[in-house]
């Protein structure tokens, strides 16, 4: 994932301050690698320091770690044109075939940068709660409640004992009796989905193991959970439905669905038994 990705990723969730340079750095990238830290400091109108821990937030050393990130982004950019937007780069009148490649191309960068953004080691710790939970609640809205539909069913086929629901009441009752033994599993693309806020809340009051799949950069369920992992929608404001997103999310509850299978021995036995039940009901209304 790039820098000026990761910049217009968590531009929304950063202070005032650091928005302002958040903006000044997206606006102007070619000037920055030219740039000392003092005089972008004193073109934004913050302190030298305040754009070195900008820098660290975004997970580089420094600065000077920063503008070769940002060096190398600028080689990988590709240019945007500039038409009326249906939604992400698709236009209204686009043909056929170039709205189907400029979708094709979204969802490929989408996955691309989702898949570089998350952690080996988050996988495999994510795994490794779910593989010994007793039970796991997986929660969602909207577009992500289908996600977490889906992922509920794989883990079921895995023998795991997984519970997607959609109403918060029920999610609350639920939640309200489960203890360490137990995962919450929470996919919310903001993050900040109040009813999803309050599932994790209560989730973490029982010290319930916690994952959150959510885009990237800090929110208020990704602060309580004890394992996050990233999705990266590239969605501006063009957007007719949460395409990208649920592709994002999918890649994420896939990998941790095919890790689970390579991981669990038993798992990989019940799964088959679940394929061999629903194979043997189908050859039967044949």
């Amino acid at each position: 994932m790039s820098v000026l990705d990761k910049i217009n990723a968590l531009r929304e969730k950063l202070p005032r301050a650091e928005q302002q340079l958040a903006d000044y750095i997206l606006a102007n990238p070619d000037h920055i690698r030219d740039m000392p830290s003092q005089l972008l400091a004193k073109a934004v109108g913050i302190s030298q320091a305040s754009v070195v821990r900008f820098t660290q937030k975004l997970g580089y050393k420094g600065y000077p770690d920063f503008k070769f990130a940002i060096n190398d982004s600028l080689h990988r950019q590709a240019p945007i044109l500039s038409t009326d937007k249906l939604h992400g780069e698709i236009s209204l009148d686009d043909t056929f075939s170039a709205m189907t490649q400029k979708l094709l191309a979204s969802k490929i960068n989408v996955l691309q940068k989702t898949h570089a953004i998350n952690s080996q080691t988050h996988f495999e710790q994510a795994a490794l709660w779910l593989r010994n939970a007793k039970r796991v609640l997986l929660c969602g809205k909207g577009g992500s409640a289908l996600v977490a539909k889906d992922f509920s069913f794989k883990l079921q086929k895995l023998g795991i004992a997984a519970l997607a629901e959609t109403d918060t009441h029920v999610q609350l009752a639920n939640i309200a009796n489960y203890t360490l033994e137990d995962v919450l599993v929470v996919l919310s693309e903001s993050g900040e989905t109040p009813d999803s806020v309050k599932i994790t809340e209560q989730a973490a009051a029982n010290s319930v193991q916690i994952i959150t799949i959510t885009s990237y950069g800090n929110n208020s369920v990704a602060k309580l959970a004890g394992v996050n992992l990233y999705t990266v929608a590239d969605e501006g404001s063009a957007r007719l439905s949460s395409i990208l997103a649920r592709n994002a999310q999918e890649l994420v509850i896939d990998t941790l669905f095919i890790l689970l299978t390579q991981t669990c021995p038993q798992g990989r036995k019940k799964l088959a038994a679940s394929n061999k039940a629903v194979d043997t009901f189908l050859a039967r209304k044949r």
